[in-house]
């Protein structure tokens, strides 16, 4: 095979021998030290490591030109005075000189000395998380900036890397690869994206790049939560002249290999270095072609490469990444890339659509039905929307309802095409619409243009840049030229249904049909690819598209749902207390659920691993049609008399010890707790209460005064009211005592309580959750509440279990959580689950103990156990009973906890997997030995299982353990989903 030949074309350099390399240290730079081959594609790096600093040997190629090695050294000398990067300063030799000569093997070569700049490169293809793809947009910018008046080259020499010479490295090389298939592709595509460029090469400002700022090239330290952040740059050998958006492109590229990116992973990149050096409109207008050449030229030359040396194996290892690059580069064309862009910089283009000189379907009635398919439809309740033929099934609804047409919306974000239990985010923003007739209609053309068919009822009318793609249509034109007004056809019928797709699409130069629907990262730079069709329907003169008489006017619901999240959450942020936290830094605008599953207002589906609030799941039917027919009917408070209030308390009690046979109803698990302490008080005449460490209980004076997370509140063990005491939480896996030790916290706290009566302060109330929530869904050590209930009431005080979060069979095993540990409270709390998110609560007692608070009063709560309140009390006792959930929570649950356990044998993060049931923490630590918590990277994982599909949040005082507490009505297969996504996290990054 010839090799083809050209001055930008480098014949990579064989190894040097160490010996050599050595000799060349000492009598050039006076410098002796161990060395190390680092490998390179085409020159030789040898890692020198002395007793006073380490170095880097680079052994430059035989065609490098001297004085663009002095030129690198400048340019870094230049970065380095202002830019505050990590970067490799160049050593004079022992004649002052920085770039050295030396022979070896016979050729004369040359060579430098630089700093060795520690840290670590992210190459590998581990996940980037979106702040170290900004960090490497950002350090670019900085490059670029650093660089815009530097003039150290002394002249212009034509380079493989310099992305104006892209083309014609593409076209010298492909035809001589020796994977053609490959190769015929990615010339292909460098010459579409060539085309795309032509346009802009004159107006595009040229300066100094470095022209290779890579995940290869950049230096990291980690962070705090242990991403890999850049901190320095190294590797000035591709210096040199190129357009100044070339540099972004090449990092744009480099990210494209890194697990689970997409284009759409660039984005952060872009904004970062805008922040720093602006983009002008014609250089957002080039950077994807430029990407998409870039990723062209590294698949070509690292083949050309292996091609020359097959033994370099750092050339060999390369080429499944380059073309990783590649793939992904031209996986969507290059002007959504560009819409995309533009959009994210808040540049969309304005692009008039042609006049249509005729109506698209003329013969429709007036009263044409929009669909709605939204995230937010009335229409698709209970699940429906997750039936592969939704939307037919509804359009034939509506059309049985007496529509004669009914159409589907452009630019909505579907919630029929909303996947569940899928990492990868649906396609859901709809390209085109779909119009849904009940008798003929014909199609006539709206404007002059060239008509080709595709398959048996599709036709596309080409009229100059843009196409109008038609399927379900019975085409009686032929292929060729039509004028304006022609009839192409009718709409075909299907079992009785005449259904016709209509997509308006900007021909791109890669060709192609785009597709019907776009996934959400990508939907702005698809709606401009693909425009609105709705003028096509309407009358010529009609004066404006958002007069359509198909579309009425937005409802205040839906006005809501047209602003951003990010809009919304700005306003949230005004009008809401910001001490009312949210889920995540960029959070998802949630506002559909269904079962143990969410979905945002861009129909991407989540799996909710976290919401012990609605213990049936989102959107219960039974729990809906029960709260509709109640609301109709009455609702009031409790001191009125009606039935369902005793109905409540009467099924409450029977799932309860028969001394607990006395119920006050209240409207959050916080007043539960609170009245539970106030009715210790006004039974034993004292105040004084016991709780234990790291645990919540709650916002109210009382609940909030027995609270001891310091996660919920930093100062609330120096808060609390003299009345409150604390002992040790009973934490058997990192707390004082550990493992088989953990027994002794039980006689521990009874001597507290104890010693606490003989000072004279006898105890009102012990409070404790029966299985530790708040610490991660952790037992308590086996036989502690016995002991220490024993030792409470043996000093006069009562009982208290709050089971606001274990209750209601979560455990699977056990219904309440103090069946756990084999006693018996004379005090229950319980909320959360007994509303399913309905503000409802409960504390169940004695009747003695019930009767004393009348000693402070009356008690009464406005909601508590109100008609409504009560009918969602027993609705949601009734499908615990008639969906078996409890024994889905111990059967998915034991499924759960042991992929769990088998995921700790292989990942070091994880330190324990406590819990049962679906009541599970999963604790990270940096350390199996410390048990030093990861708290930064907890944080970190929440924020890639979002971006996969799953909702999780840290908890514990140290915030280093994943909440798992979701509906009982999980699946195994959804179990899987989440342990799938956990390990994905764990094994590539976060």
């Amino acid at each position: 095979m010839g090799i083809p030949s050209a001055d930008w074309l480098v014949r990579p350099i064989g190894p040097v021998d160490e010996a050599e390399v050595s000799a060349v240290l000492a009598e050039r730079f006076g410098v002796t030290g161990t060395v190390h081959d680092l490998g390179s594609q085409q020159d030789r790096n040898y890692r020198v490591c002395t007793e006073t600093g380490d170095y880097v040997l680079k052994i430059a190629n035989p065609a490098s030109d001297p004085a663009a090695l002095r030129a690198q050294c400048a340019a870094v000398e230049r970065l380095a005075d202002a830019s505050g990067l990590r970067l490799p300063r160049a050593h004079a030799g022992v004649d002052g000189e920085v770039v050295q000569r030396l022979s070896a093997g016979g050729v004369d070569l040359v060579c430098r000395l630089l700093d060795y700049v520690p840290g670590e490169p992210i190459m590998d293809s581990r996940y980037l998380a979106p702040p170290v793809v900004a960090r490497l947009g950002e350090l670019a910018g900085r490059v670029v900036a650093g660089l815009a008046d530097f003039a150290g080259v002394e002249q212009e020499r034509p380079q493989l890397w310099d992305l104006r010479n892209a083309l014609t490295v593409v076209e010298t090389l492909a035809p001589h690869l020796p994977d053609q298939e490959r190769a015929a592709r990615v010339l292909r595509a460098s010459r579409a994206a060539h085309t795309l460029l032509e346009p802009f090469v004159d107006r595009l400002p040229v300066q100094v790049i470095h022209g290779d700022v890579t995940d290869n090239n950049v230096v990291c330290e980690p962070a705090a939560d242990g991403r890999r952040m850049p901190v320095g740059v190294i590797d000035f050998g591709d210096l040199g002249l190129g357009w100044t958006v070339a540099e972004l492109a090449v990092t744009c590229a480099s990210v494209l290999h890194h697990h689970g990116a997409g284009p759409a992973s660039v984005l952060p990149a872009v904004h970062a270095f805008h922040a720093v050096r602006p983009l002008a409109n014609e250089e957002v207008d080039a950077l994807w072609p430029l990407v998409v050449l870039r990723t062209s030229v590294m698949v070509v030359s690292g083949q050309y490469d292996t091609l020359l040396d097959p033994g370099n194996g750092y050339a060999s290892v390369a080429l499944d990444r380059e073309w990783a690059m590649f793939e992904a580069a031209v996986s969507v064309p290059a002007e959504v890339m560009t819409a995309q862009l533009r959009h994210a910089l808040g540049r969309p283009s304005a692009q008039l659509l042609p006049v249509a000189e005729h109506t698209l379907l003329p013969g429709l009635p007036d009263d044409v039905a929009s669909l709605d398919l939204s995230v937010s439809s009335e229409e698709l309740h209970t699940g429906r929307w997750l039936a592969p033929d939704a939307e037919t099934v509804l359009a034939r609804a509506t059309l049985t309802a007496g529509r004669t047409a009914v159409r589907t919306r452009h630019g909505e974000f579907r919630l029929t095409r909303t996947t569940v239990d899928d990492s990868v985010p649906a396609a859901t923003c709809a390209l085109g619409v779909e119009f849904h007739l009940t008798g003929p209609a014909e199609i006539r053309a709206p404007w002059a243009g060239t008509v080709t068919r595709h398959g048996d009822t599709g036709v596309t009318l080409h009229t100059g840049g843009l196409d109008l793609l038609l399927d379900g249509v019975d085409a009686e034109v032929q292929p060729g030229p039509v004028v304006s007004g022609r009839r192409l056809g009718t709409v075909a019928a299907h079992e009785g249904v005449r259904v016709l797709g209509i997509q308006l699409f900007r021909s791109c130069a890669t060709g192609g049909r785009p597709p019907r629907f776009a996934p959400p990262e990508l939907a702005a730079g698809w709606l401009e690819v693909c425009p609105d069709p709705t003028r096509l329907f309407l009358a010529p003169d009609a004066p404006d598209a958002s007069s359509s008489p198909y579309d009425a006017p937005l409802s205040a619901r839906d006005a809501q749902q047209a602003v951003t999240e990010a809009e919304l959450l700005e306003r949230r942020e005004h009008s809401f207390a910001t001490v009312q936290q949210h889920y995540f830094e960029t959070p998802p605008q949630i506002e559909r659920g269904w079962r143990h599953h969410l979905v945002d207002t861009r129909g991407r589906g989540y799996l909710d691993m976290l919401n012990n609030v609605t213990i049936l799941g989102h959107g219960h039917p039974g729990l809906g049609e029960a709260v509709h027919r109640q609301w109709r009917r009455l609702n009031t408070n409790s001191r009125f008399h009606y039935a369902s209030v005793v109905e409540l308390s009467e099924r409450i009690t029977g799932l309860l010890p028969a001394e607990l046979d006395t119920v006050f109803l209240v409207n959050s698990g916080s007043e539960a707790v609170d009245l539970a302490l106030r009715l210790a008080w006004a039974a034993t005449g004292r105040q004084d209460v016991v709780a234990v460490e790291e645990a919540y209980h709650g916002w109210t004076y009382a609940s909030d005064a027995v609270s001891t997370s310091i996660a919920d509140n930093p100062n609330a063990l120096a808060s609390r009211p003299p009345w409150v005491h604390t002992v040790a939480a009973p934490n058997s896996y990192r707390g004082r005592h550990r493992g088989p030790q953990s027994r002794r916290y039980a006689p521990e706290a009874a001597a507290r309580i104890r010693e606490l009566a003989d000072q004279g302060r006898p105890l009102a109330a012990f409070v404790c959750e029966p299985y530790y929530g708040n610490a991660g869904g952790m037992a308590l050590p086996d036989g502690y509440l016995r002991q220490v209930y024993e030792a409470t009431r043996d000093v006069g005080g009562l009982c208290v279990a709050d089971e606001v979060q274990v209750g209601y069979g979560r455990l699977g095993s056990h219904f309440w959580g103090f069946e756990q540990q084999g006693v018996v409270p004379d005090i229950v709390t319980v909320a959360k689950a007994m509303g399913n998110g309905h503000p409802l609560g409960a504390v169940i007692t004695r009747r003695d103990i019930a009767d004393a608070y009348r000693t402070q009063g009356y008690f009464f709560s406005s909601a508590g156990g109100s008609p409504v309140s009560s009918v969602v009390g027993l609705t949601v006792l009734d499908a615990l009973r008639d969906e078996d959930l409890q024994t889905n929570a111990r059967e998915i649950g034991a499924h759960l906890k042991g992929r769990l356990l088998e995921l700790a044998e292989r990942h070091a993060l994880i330190g324990a997997v406590h819990g049962s049931g679906l009541y599970l923490g999963v604790e990270f630590v940096r350390d199996r030995e410390s048990l030093e918590p990861a708290t930064e990277e907890t944080a970190a994982i929440c924020d890639r299982l979002r971006e996969l599909g799953v909702i999780v949040q840290p908890t514990s005082d140290r915030q280093c353990v994943l909440k798992i507490k979701p509906p009982l009505c999980l699946t195994r297969r959804s179990a899987d989903v989440f342990a799938d996504a956990l390990d994905d996290v764990l094994t590539h990054g976060w």
